[in-house]
């Protein structure tokens, strides 16, 4: 009996329930829009991290850099010898740490014992800057006399140098040392081997190396291949390609090689960590602060602050603006289904008294209005969603592109930088595009049917109470 009439009546009133499905449709496509663009903005923003940061890193541990003492300047100097002729090449690389100033290894076992901290892995950034070239002799030349038939006391003109010089190049490249016992964090977390192989346990120390697929391709190197760094030569025993075109690091060295390299033994530029839980971030990075003291904790919310471009305005509007004006949206489809509701059940005081004489209980006049409510909100829900999944469609086809404009941490290592994907601090600031998409999500499919039956349940809850209080005297009084 209750199914039968719910369908007549709604049959009946086939405007009147049209218009509220849509007004309810209206703010459920709405919130399911801006619930996806958000996420493609979540999405586009772990992008940037990643590249900033490092897959599976929560934190890193730096020094910052210490001022220069006795006049030092701390930049690259380089001897060679001006009396070389032509034919004599020379080349000189000078190999610095960068990112900070050297932490004894021993502090990563010192942040690995930490509480909640799961693992902490050690890594060594240089910068080799390479000098190579020749210096070319000139030829000494008398000028010619002043006079003609000079006497005595008339000499040539002064010798003079005609030629020579010098034709140097410059090429400078960054070098991150690995924990080969741990390659799932640190540098290399970032990049997959694409030719070749990577590092084994077993060569802690041999003289091997991976480069990146940029520095490779420019370089022109393969895995048959070898590198020379200070007059050391590594065989090239893979290729990586890292998951971002933000990764600064072109050659991958094992750790102790990196550090007999830069004159670093026993030293570390950059801790990588891994927190135990990750909502428990904020807690591990003020526990290593305080118990192992000079050093600075960057975590991903750091350098989450330090990108800005289009993708940060736009997430801003996503995530403040978009969110609050769904908000009001879906709250006045809410008020103007109740209200029409209220306005249709006030239009059949005829009805609704006619049943109440017949002997119908307030509370099944109550159920019959509700009733025909929630079927209004999943029809609603039902074109809402069908709305919301189309915006959402066209967004990721057309792929809008953001850019993110990477900074820099300050106090993240001397270095300046808080990037920590490739290994390498940097203070420059990067660009990146990205292309948003717009991804649905069962939970916000399932948000979308929960506000559908909820609009339905309000509207139909004002409008059950005012059939409610309906008597059979109001159907009489409203006969002709």
């Amino acid at each position: 009996m209750f199914g039968i009439y719910l369908k007549r009546e709604l049959s009946r009133r086939k405007k009147a329930a049209l218009v509220i499905a849509l007004g309810l449709a209206l703010g459920i496509a709405l919130v399911i829009t801006v619930n996806s663009v958000s996420a493609g903005m979540t999405q586009a923003q772990d992008k940037v991290l990643t590249s900033l940061y490092g897959l599976g890193t929560d934190m890193t541990v730096t020094k910052a850099q210490a001022a220069p003492t006795d006049g030092a300047s701390g930049r690259p100097k380089f001897d060679f010898n001006a009396g070389s002729d032509s034919s004599e090449t020379q080349s000189s690389d000078r190999v610095m740490p960068q990112g900070g100033q050297a932490l004894k290894a021993s502090l990563v076992t010192e942040v690995a014992d930490q509480a909640g901290v799961a693992s902490a892995v050690g890594a060594l950034s240089l910068n080799v800057t390479k000098v190579d070239g020749s210096f070319t002799q000139g030829t000494a030349e008398s000028a010619a006399p002043s006079g003609q038939g000079g006497g005595a006391g008339q000499g040539g003109g002064q010798p003079r140098v005609q030629g020579g010089g010098a034709s140097f190049d410059v090429n400078s490249y960054t070098v991150a040392g690995v924990d080969v016992t741990n390659q799932d964090l640190g540098p290399l977390a970032t990049s997959k081997i694409t030719t070749g192989t990577t590092f084994t346990t077993a060569q802690s120390n041999s003289k091997v190396a991976v480069v990146s697929a940029s520095y490779a391709k420019e370089n022109e190197l393969t895995t048959a291949k070898t590198i020379t760094i200070s007059d050391t030569k590594y065989d090239i025993i893979g290729i990586a390609t890292p998951d971002s075109s933000e990764s600064t690091t072109d050659v991958y060295l094992p750790l102790k090689q990196a550090q007999t390299l830069g004159d670093s033994a026993d030293e570390v530029t950059t801790i990588y960590v891994t927190a135990t839980d990750s909502k428990q971030i904020d807690t591990v990075k003020a526990a290593i602060q305080k118990n192992i003291s000079g050093t600075t904790v960057t975590t991903s919310a750091d350098l989450a602050d330090t990108v800005s471009g289009s993708l940060s305005t736009a997430s801003n509007l996503a995530t403040s603006v978009g969110k609050w004006l769904s908000i009001a949206v879906l709250i006045a489809a809410f008020l103007v289904a109740a209200l029409l509701t209220s306005s249709a059940v006030s239009r059949r005081v005829r009805e609704f008294g006619t049943l109440k004489a017949l002997g119908w209980p307030s509370r099944k006049v109550t159920r019959q209005v509700v009733g025909e409510s929630i079927v209004n909100g999943l029809i609603g829900g039902a074109l809402g969603i069908a709305i919301g999944l189309g915006a959402a469609y066209t967004v990721t086809a057309i792929s809008p592109t953001l850019t993110a404009e990477l900074g820099s941490t300050a106090g993240a290592g001397g270095g300046g930088g808080g990037r920590m994907g490739g290994g390498a601090q940097q203070a420059a600031t990067n660009t990146m595009d990205i292309a948003l998409s717009a991804p649905v999500s069962l939970t916000t499919i399932a948000l979308a049917a929960g506000l559908a039956i909820a609009g339905g349940l309000i509207a139909g809850a004002m409008g059950g109470w005012r059939a409610s209080r309906m008597r059979p005297a109001d159907a009489l009084r409203s006969v002709q």
